[in-house]
């Protein structure tokens, strides 16, 4: 672990040394954010670079190491020397917002990620929250399979198709476990510090792209305690006694703590809320969107700032242009659709910049030509460093149809309101009334004002906003969220800034204070009560017995091996002992656009008659088979058979695991 933290550390300093030597006259806290996010790209990527090259494994880290120092060399040989943009009042403020919003929101955030990665119980149990029963399986597979192999690497759970869904996230964890780390600290350990950057960079953003001191602070808590209107269907007609005599409120609130998926900012029956609260449902459980958002953030802080006009004289440059592109062009291994996103909004802010020209300038035509070129610089550099990572991965499935997989891109229009295509469930404004809540009513009546600034930042917003609502991007249509939440962020300035606005328009009236209460409840309380709900939640993922079949898996069959399993989600040959199985489950494999159907059969076939479909063995390459609860519950499983034909090398109550002899 002492290994991991100090690769770590050296990654981070690098990082922290190469945004001074670049961006000096950027502010400071501003500086380490940036640095210290730009540590996380860099130790996502340059390790993953000597796994193409190599393997990843200590030599694979090794080179990554070498080309961080080379990295870092040249951007002190490249630096800007301008003196630093000193400490000021400023940074004191938003050290302050920083403390009194992103700590206790990291303090939260650490305590999910101890709760729902696999906690190990005082029985050995291996415990999981709620927003993580279902994906983190998954995840896991790739932290653990990941190790050892040489880029690009196939899906462990589908061997023989390319990993083209993003990795880069996922491998970070892998570098821990590789060093050392039990896989639950490799998970918690970067996933903490992506959140805790997450929280850094939208409270920086919320200084640069707000007026008030104080609304970089509301700007935050509208996005990060987000939930909507929901709680109206939970508390309707709660007014009542239950038959113990008890408020009917609070039966709906245990309701809420105890039930699967009643929060109200997720019942998709029957009430159509999908506006899941960032915290809970997205950056805990999808790693691959935290790890682009901690990516995304800082590239539209530059896209904001070395563009604004009037921020370019000062915090632009063509080091600052060079290195947005840079990381703009590392996003798609990150996090595709951040990668979609930042391309959609730096095309909305370009047009705008673009219409309204340079107002110092004497001839805008020769103004605008210098905008678009300087866009270019950008622009050129991500193209060029992502195409390449389009093309290999993400292309081959979205766009291609072939033996097995499904292309993703179809024309729906209001997102899941209009599920399947099958028609709207609620009128269009009030579906985002309900679901978004208050603050969307604001943005409305804020895109009304006549403020450049804003209408700027909604300019990036749009493009996002668009495509997410016409195009469907994924079989799950709901994933089109991924986009709609960085439109969001950048509307939640708007949104908070015309509150701010609202606010001292307010002053002197004696019920403004009482109005804020009523109104930060019903903005708060759909997202307080699914954080809650999630700070409760508690469910079995492994129980001891299949925690020693996955370490069995791990520790004493070989790192190459092929597991012939059930389908289930649930399964700990693959997410602990890192092992390739046959075929996981169409919980993820549909929606990364595989049709299983042949391998299904193949896998029943072979369980309910071992002895005479020996060739399925042979066809996938298998030198394992385990026998679980989960096999035995979905299949008529021959194993009796089997223990005639093949040595048991692994049994207790839960799993028996048969070598298959090669050859």
């Amino acid at each position: 672990m002492i290994v991991s933290i100090l690769y770590m550390i050296l990654y981070l300093g690098c990082g922290v040394l190469t945004v001074h030597w670049l961006l000096p006259r950027h502010r400071p806290l501003n500086r380490l954010w940036l640095g210290l996010s730009l540590g996380v790209l860099e130790e996502m990527w340059l390790p993953a670079i000597g796994a193409f090259l190599i393997s990843f494994d200590l030599y694979g880290h090794a080179i990554g190491a070498a080309l961080l120092a080379g990295i870092t060399c040249m951007s002190w040989l490249l630096r800007d020397k301008r003196t630093p943009a000193a400490w000021d009042g400023a940074e004191s403020c938003l050290l302050k917002q920083m403390l009194f919003l992103g700590v206790p929101l990291t303090l939260l955030s650490i305590w999910l990620q101890y709760t729902h990665v696999m906690r190990v119980t005082e029985t050995g149990f291996w415990n999981v929250g709620q927003s993580t029963y279902g994906d983190l399986p998954m995840h896991l597979s790739f932290i653990t399979g990941l190790v050892g192999k040489k880029f690009p690497a196939d899906y462990p759970f589908y061997p023989g198709n390319r990993l083209s869904y993003p990795f880069l996230t996922d491998s970070l964890s892998s570098t821990y476990y590789l060093f050392g780390c039990s896989v639950q600290v490799a998970t918690i350990l970067p996933g903490s510090l992506m959140m805790a950057l997450c929280y850094m960079g939208v409270l920086v953003l919320g200084r640069e792209m707000t007026a008030g001191k104080k609304t970089a602070v509301l700007a935050a808590m509208l996005f990060f305690l987000n939930g909507g209107l929901g709680f109206l269907y939970d508390f309707d007609l709660a007014g009542g006694l239950n038959e113990a005599g008890e408020p009917t409120v609070f039966d709906r609130v245990r309701h809420i703590l105890t039930g699967y998926y009643k929060t109200p900012t997720n019942q998709p029956d029957p009430n159509n809320l999908r506006w899941s609260n960032v915290i809970c449902d997205m950056m805990i459980p999808q790693r691959t969107l935290l790890g682009g958002w901690c990516t995304v953030l800082p590239c539209f802080y530059l896209l904001d700032t070395v563009y604004r006009p009037k921020k370019m004289a000062e915090t632009g440059g063509l080091r600052g242009k060079i290195l947005l592109g840079i990381w703009a062009g590392a996003l798609p291994l990150v996090h595709t659709h951040s990668f979609l996103a930042l391309g959609l909004a730096s095309a909305g802010c370009m047009a705008y910049d673009l219409i309204h020209g340079d107002p110092k300038a004497m001839l805008q035509r020769r103004s605008r030509v210098r905008i678009l070129g300087e866009y270019m610089v950008y622009g050129g550099i991500a193209v060029a460093l992502s195409l390449p990572q389009l093309i290999g991965f993400t292309f081959a499935q979205t766009f291609q149809e072939g033996e097995g997989v499904r292309s993703f891109l179809t024309f729906q229009f209001n997102w899941v309101n209009n599920r399947g295509g099958n028609g709207m469930r609620d009128l269009y404004l009030w579906f985002y009334i309900k679901n978004i809540g208050l603050p969307f009513i604001a943005l409305l009546l804020a895109l009304f004002e006549p403020n450049p600034k804003n209408r700027r930042l909604f300019a990036m917003a749009l493009p996002i906003i668009l495509a997410a609502e016409l195009i469907r991007f994924q079989p799950n249509e709901y994933d089109n969220n991924k986009l709609f939440y960085l439109a969001w962020l950048l509307c939640c300035m708007i949104a908070a800034d015309w509150i701010r606005i609202m606010w001292e328009k307010m002053r002197g009236m004696r019920g403004r204070w009482a109005l804020a209460v009523l109104l930060s409840a019903a903005t708060f309380l759909s997202a307080g009560l699914t954080i809650w709900r999630e700070c409760v939640s508690d469910y079995v993922a492994f129980d001891r017995y299949a925690v020693e079949a996955g370490v069995f898996a791990r520790d004493e069959t070989p790192q190459g091996a092929v597991y012939m399993t059930g389908r289930q989600h649930l399964n700990p040959v693959l997410s602990i002992g890192g092992k390739t199985i046959v075929c996981g489950p169409d919980l993820w494999l549909y929606y990364h656009g595989f049709n299983t159907s042949e391998r299904a059969d193949d896998i029943e076939a072979f369980y309910e008659d071992p002895e005479n479909n020996l060739d399925i063995l042979h066809k996938y390459n298998v030198d394992y088979v385990l026998v679980s609860s989960y096999e035995r519950n979905d299949y008529d499983v021959e194993e009796d058979a089997m223990r005639e034909m093949w040595e048991v090398v692994f049994e207790n109550r839960e799993a028996v695991i048969f070598a298959i002899p090669q050859g």
